[in-house]
């Protein structure tokens, strides 16, 4: 028998995991990998983890397939529920709560709306007022703001790890607002 993906009747899908055939996976990446990918993403926002919780539920259905069973409810339905767990645990790990970390402190830093500089600085210089910091906090502002560097740049020019780059702009610009208020 001669399977296509996108005609699949759920059973085939299942039968064909059940066989170990990649033609099964495949067919329901075809069919519900869209579905499930916007599903996950409702969960975590961010693309890259949502493929990888999406890559895991797939996985976990490859290895889990026997435990499936049609009296109970419905194929797709213990896919779900297998990506939104998949989707929790890569919440939980340890990986993704660095990686909002860093993405969170780099949005506090590039969030011009939270740095109201425009309003108290009108006829002073930044620069003036950038050379007030200490040191370590002034070259980075100087690298980043005046010389146009990436945090990733800044890393690898002062030999810092990027999560210390970015702690640093984050505590320069608590500095600033402590001067020009």
């Amino acid at each position: 028998m001669s399977y296509s993906p996108g005609q699949m009747t759920d059973i085939e899908i299942v039968s064909l995991i059940k066989e170990k055939d990649i033609k099964g996976i495949n067919a329901l990446h075809e069919q519900y990998g869209n579905y499930l990918l916007r599903y996950v993403s409702e969960i975590i926002s961010s693309r890259y983890f949502s493929e990888v919780a999406l890559q895991n539920a797939f996985l976990k259905v490859w290895n889990n397939i026997d435990s499936f069973s049609s009296k109970k409810g419905r194929f797709i339905t213990w896919v779900i529920n297998i990506s939104r767990n998949s989707a929790i645990d890569v919440m939980r790990s340890k990986h993704y709560k660095q990686s909002m970390k860093l993405i969170s402190l780099d949005a506090i830093v590039h969030q011009k709306s939270s740095f109201s500089f425009d309003l108290k600085v009108d006829n002073m210089d930044l620069r003036e007022i950038v050379t007030t910091l200490d040191p370590k906090y002034r070259e980075l502002v100087d690298l980043v703001y005046f010389e146009g560097y990436t945090h990733i740049e800044v890393a690898e020019e002062l030999g810092v790890p990027l999560g210390t780059v970015k702690t640093r702009i984050r505590k320069a610009f608590g500095d600033l607002r402590e001067i020009l208020s």
